[in-house]
């Protein structure tokens, strides 16, 4: 037995994990096979499993991480910005970003299809902090999903969508509340904003916003939509400390 079974073996929470034809398998086949996994949290929790597992699950070939301890781009894979992630990062790619701190992420722009996800356990334990006079954190123009992630805006919006289907899911949005409220939004949609669109034709644009489990504090209104698009299917849950926002933001038809 080679010596990442033998470390499998040893730190696995299960006693029967040394006898699991799975650990027969080569590195490359099981990276491969966790290439399928759902990063969080099916990949997430893979990691946890041996020293072995941990070491693939978080290989730069599955996804990237931004760590802002980093100094030199010593080790592949690893940023210490999320903007130069996004830069390097390649179509389908996830970003894991590290717990811990604030992330600066002002008028950052992605026009690739990214998932971006926080290291944390909750929301909270990822800041991305959009600073006073920039439009947005995070500018979209394509298809991409947020996760577990707290994103803080001065003055502007958290987010700002322009094209693409935008997936926001156990996410926290906070901008500012005062006294400029009224130029603050979680959320900023210009899809489909430039001319009128058939059912059919916004259909095949596929422009949306899907918001799931999410907090939204601060400013006059969560959403501000242009053009086609229109806050439909509105749910909220009262929780002693938070109120949860489930919604979409589509085509009108």
């Amino acid at each position: 037995m080679d010596e990442n079974k033998q470390k499998c073996s040893r730190f696995s929470p299960h006693s029967s994990s040394r006898f699991s034809h799975v650990n027969n398998l080569d590195d490359g086949c099981l990276m491969h096979i966790f290439s399928f996994l759902s990063p969080i949290p099916d990949r997430y929790n893979t990691a946890l499993v041996c020293h072995r597992w941990l070491f693939l699950a978080c290989h730069p070939r599955l996804w990237l991480r931004v760590d802002r301890a980093v100094k030199r781009l010593t080790e592949p894979g690893v940023f210490p910005s999320i903007e130069e992630a996004v830069s390097a990062a390649r179509p389908g790619d996830t970003i894991l970003i590290g717990a811990g701190g604030f992330h600066f992420a002002s008028n950052i722009q992605i026009n690739k299809p990214l998932c971006l996800i926080g290291g944390g356990e909750l929301p909270d334990d990822t800041t991305l902090l959009c600073s006073r006079g920039s439009d947005s954190a995070l500018e979209f123009l394509s298809t991409c999903k947020l996760a577990k992630l707290t994103v803080k805006a001065e003055l502007g919006c958290c987010l700002l969508h322009r094209s693409g289907r935008l997936i926001i899911e156990d996410c926290n949005l906070q901008c500012e509340s005062n006294p400029l409220d009224h130029l603050s939004y979680a959320i900023i949609t210009t899809a489909g904003g430039c001319e009128p669109l058939l059912p059919s034709t916004a259909k095949r644009n596929g422009d949306s916003v899907s918001v799931s489990q999410t907090r939204i504090k601060g400013g006059a209104k969560a959403v501000l939509t242009s053009g086609t698009l229109a806050l439909q299917q509105v749910r909220v849950i009262y929780a002693p400390t938070s109120i949860l926002f489930w919604f979409d933001v589509v085509h009108r038809l």
